[in-house]
C-alpha cells in the first residue's frame, strides 16, 4: 500500500501525476486532478458552474457539477479508453473547483461567469466546464471569443436553443440565438447534433437531427462535422438531454428518439481533427437519475473531452 494516494486532489506532487485512490473514498475533484484557485502550469482547467436558474422545465442541475465530479471517481489512471494514454502525463490539469454565484441576484450571473471563466483562460490554454444548465455556455462563449475570436458552434442537444431572446432573459433556450445575434460564433460553420424539437428560427445552423443519427453511423457523423466546421476554431457544448432518456434520465427536459451513449461517445473519439478551444457538459440533473446513469455518462464525455485535448497535445 505505500504506492497508493489518498485525497490525491489535494496531495498530489505535481500536476501530471497519478492518483490510485480507492474508487470509494478520497476528494472528489475531476478525475482526482488537484483542487487548486493557482493557475500556475495548469494547460487545461476544469470547473463547475453550479447554476439552473434559467431552467423552462425541472430544476436540478446546479447539482450537475458535484454529480459529475462523483461519477468521474470510477476512472483510474490506467489508460484510458479509447485514447490508451495516460491524459494528464503531457498534459497539466487542475480542477478549479466552481464558480462563486449570488443566488439572490441572478441578474449578475452572466458577468460573474464570463469575468472568472476569462480570468482562466488568460493564464490556461483550455476550459472544460461542468454545468448547470445551458444558459451558462452563452458567457462561456463570450470569454472564449475574446481569446480566440468568433467561433463555430459544434452543440450536442434535443433543443436547438434558438428561442426568442430579447436579450435581457436568463434563459437556457435562447443561448444560441443570443450567440448567432451577437457575432459570437458564426452560423454557417456551427453544428448542431441530436436535435428532436422545433423552434422558430434555425438562425442558418446546420442540424442532424434525431432520426437522422439514427440512420447514420458515427463515423458518417463525425465526417459530416469535421467537414462542415473545417479548421475554424471551434467550441464543444454537450446538453446531456441529447441522449436519449434510456442513457441519460437524470436531465430537466428529457426527449425521447435520441442516440446510446455508445454512439454519441464513437462520435465524439473521432472528433479529433477540429480544432476545439474550448468545451463544457451540461444540463446533468441527479435529483431524476438512477444508479447515476446520467452522471458515468456526463463525466465520461467531459473524460472524452480531454482525451481529444491530450491527443491534440501529443501531435504538436
Amino acid at each position: 500500500m505505500a504506492e497508493k494516494s489518498i485525497d490525491h486532489a489535494f496531495t498530489a506532487n505535481n500536476l501530471t501525476s497519478a492518483a490510485s485512490d480507492p474508487t470509494y473514498a478520497g476528494a472528489l475533484s475531476f478525475m482526482r486532478r488537484r483542487f487548486t484557485k493557482d493557475l500556475t502550469g495548469a494547460d487545461t482547467v476544469v470547473w463547475g458552474i453550479p447554476f439552473d436558474a434559467a431552467t423552462s422545465n425541472r430544476p436540478g442541475a446546479r447539482f450537475g457539477p458535484q454529480a459529475i465530479r462523483r461519477a468521474s471517481a470510477i476512472f483510474d489512471n490506467d489508460p484510458q479508453y479509447p485514447f490508451d494514454i495516460d491524459l494528464f502525463s503531457r498534459m497539466p490539469v487542475i480542477d478549479y473547483g466552481d464558480c462563486r454565484l449570488d443566488y439572490g441576484n441572478h441578474w449578475q450571473t452572466p458577468a460573474t461567469i464570463e469575468r472568472e471563466a476569462s480570468a482562466i483562460l488568460s493564464s490556461a490554454n483550455y476550459l472544460l466546464t461542468l454545468g448547470g444548465d445551458h444558459f451558462i455556455t452563452w458567457p462561456l462563449l463570450k470569454a472564449h471569443v475574446a481569446k480566440h475570436g468568433p467561433l463555430a458552434l459544434v452543440q450536442f442537444d434535443a433543443h436547438q436553443d434558438t428561442w426568442f431572446d430579447d436579450d435581457k432573459r436568463i434563459d437556457h433556450g435562447s443561448f444560441v440565438g443570443r450567440a448567432v445575434h451577437e457575432g459570437l460564433i458564426d452560423p454557417a460553420r456551427s453544428i448542431q447534433i441530436g436535435i428532436r424539437t422545433h423552434a422558430p428560427e434555425d438562425c442558418g445552423i446546420r442540424i442532424l437531427f434525431g432520426y437522422e443519427l439514427e440512420e447514420m453511423s458515427a463515423a458518417q457523423v463525425a465526417e459530416t462535422i469535421i467537414r462542415h466546421v473545417g479548421d475554424m476554431p471551434a467550441y464543444l457544448t454537450f446538453d446531456i438531454d441529447c441522449l436519449d432518456p434510456a442513457f441519460a434520465p437524470g436531465t430537466g427536459t428529457p426527449v425521447a428518439g435520441g442516440p446510446s451513449s455508445a454512439k454519441v461517445l464513437s462520435i465524439l473519439q473521432r472528433l479529433g481533427p477540429l480544432n476545439i478551444c474550448g468545451s463544457d457538459v451540461v444540463e446533468v440533473a441527479p435529483a431524476y437519475d438512477h444508479a447515476d446513469v446520467t452522471a458515468i455518462a456526463g463525466a465520461t464525455i467531459a473524460m472524452y473531452m480531454l482525451g481529444l485535448r491530450a491527443r491534440r497535445l501529443r501531435a504538436r
